[in-house]
């Protein structure tokens, strides 16, 4: 049902004629206060031809993260006056608080510099705590205000002078006490579980050499004196050899051990044609990018839309049961790998992607491959294997990896260890679904606690 444009208003609730005005106001059983009130705006700025040899922290604001660490800059590359912000700051996009672009500063950013694109303002503590604010700046009855004050506006601009005009409730200060205790105890118990779930997450490699008969991977030393044998050292460097002395014993498992060649018929790598710099829309080819592995799961959305002039390679599209491994990469995410499960049609393999050719009748179960490839065994296999002299662009040889080596169970073996560790990613997934359902409950709760409508004391 679309929504209507009129709404009948009281001229008793009315302290001015303006539709604006009328179509934000806030029900709330304590006072409005104006912004103009308690706010204050911070424009002390830095003038970089005064430090040009000085570096900058330079802060960015998003919808995700808040406030978060863009880069560092030295004077002279900062070609305007910056803003300097302090702790418990707020800092916002003026044409995309609509859509939650505004952030909070933490202490670890006191003293760092934002855009002068972006509006920078504290709030007065005896008349309203900054973690209350918080909570009503991510509330929904303040985007209505919002949205009330920039009503007929082609883009939201939300001045500080604009800000400054809208009303928000207060409760008093002793409730907005107890707001925060709520907040704190709601999410003390969201924190735990959330910590819960990425332990159990981070255990699932640990489960498997486990399961595999291997041990721990040692830590490197930092002893600057230190024995090595001759015969485990393939050509000479200290930290060469440093790192040849916690070499994994693969042949301690009780299961052989095979290389990737055996397991496998070929790896096969894909095109990487100059594509457009927008993903793959429609009916449209789209060619993978690197991210669409790096983080151990696959993410179609990291794609590249192909030109229209250029003819699909349709032998590289990317089909559900395609085990993919990155060749390139930063050291930490070259060999990283993901079994693709859902695909949409007409994503195509890169250059800088391995698509796992497999054997008939293979003695390897995809996701056992695609779960033994993360062990820091297989990694560290990996990293004392890369090729290249940039730090951002490492690579590894299709030899190499077919050379990888790793115990391999019988199937029903493998079946087991895959299903015990799915089963840890299950109640992983649970205590990380009821931590962000906790989270999200408390936030609803505190929003009616501000409104007055839900007693604080209530849990």
């Amino acid at each position: 049902m679309a929504e209507t444009a009129f709404r009948v208003v009281q001229y008793s609730e009315l302290e001015r004629w303006d539709v604006k005005y009328f179509a934000g106001r806030i029900k709330s059983i304590y006072p409005l206060v104006s912004l103009a009130d308690f706010v204050t705006e911070h424009n002390e700025k830095i003038r970089p031809f005064e430090s040009p040899y000085e570096t900058f922290k330079i802060l960015g604001v998003n919808n995700v993260d808040g406030i978060f660490h863009a880069y560092d800059a030295l004077g002279k590359e900062i070609k305007q006056p910056y803003k300097k912000v302090s702790t418990g700051d707020f800092a916002y996009n003026p044409y995309r608080i609509n859509v939650g672009s505004i952030g909070w500063v933490p202490p670890e950013h006191d003293g760092a510099y934002i855009s002068p694109a972006y509006v920078v303002f504290s709030v007065d503590s005896t008349v309203v705590l900054p973690e209350v604010f918080w909570f009503i700046l991510k509330s929904d009855f303040f985007n209505q205000t919002l949205r009330a004050a920039t009503a007929g506006s082609v883009r939201m601009n939300l001045t500080y002078p604009l800000l400054e005009t809208l009303k928000i409730p207060i409760p008093p200060l002793p409730i907005q006490q107890k707001i925060v205790a709520h907040w704190e105890a709601a999410n003390s118990k969201a924190n735990e579980d959330m910590a819960a779930s990425q332990e159990l997450a981070k255990s699932t490699p640990s489960l498997l050499v486990s399961k595999i008969g291997l041990k721990a991977l040692i830590s490197p030393h930092s002893r600057r004196a230190f024995v090595s044998c001759w015969n485990e050292i393939e050509r000479w460097g200290v930290e060469l050899a440093r790192e040849m002395s916690r070499r994994p014993n693969i042949e301690m498992s009780p299961f052989p051990v095979v290389s990737l060649a055996d397991v496998i018929a070929d790896l096969q790598n894909g095109w990487s044609p100059k594509c457009l710099t927008r993903p793959a829309i429609g009916d449209e080819w789209g060619v993978l990018k690197l991210g669409a592995v790096s983080f151990g799961w696959f993410d179609e959305r990291q794609n590249k839309a192909l030109p229209q002039n250029l003819k699909p390679r349709e032998q590289y599209e990317v089909k559900p049961g395609d085990l993919i491994i990155s060749r390139a990469n930063i050291a930490r995410y070259v060999g990283a790998c993901a079994l693709v499960d859902n695909v949409r049609p007409k994503l195509m393999l890169c250059d800088k992607l391995f698509r796992v050719v497999w054997k008939e009748d293979s003695p390897v179960l995809p996701k056992y491959l695609d779960e033994i490839l993360k062990i820091p065994h297989l990694r560290w296999q990996i990293e004392n294997n890369l090729t290249g002299a940039s730090p951002t662009m490492k690579n590894i040889s299709k030899p190499a990896l077919m050379a990888l080596r790793f115990p391999l169970p019988p199937l029903d073996i493998q079946e087991e260890i895959i299903s015990a560790i799915e089963e840890k990613r299950k109640e992983a997934r649970k205590l990380q679904d009821d931590a962000r359902g906790s989270q999200k409950q408390a936030v609803l709760e505190i929003e009616k606690m501000i409104l007055g409508t839900r007693p604080v004391e209530a849990n």
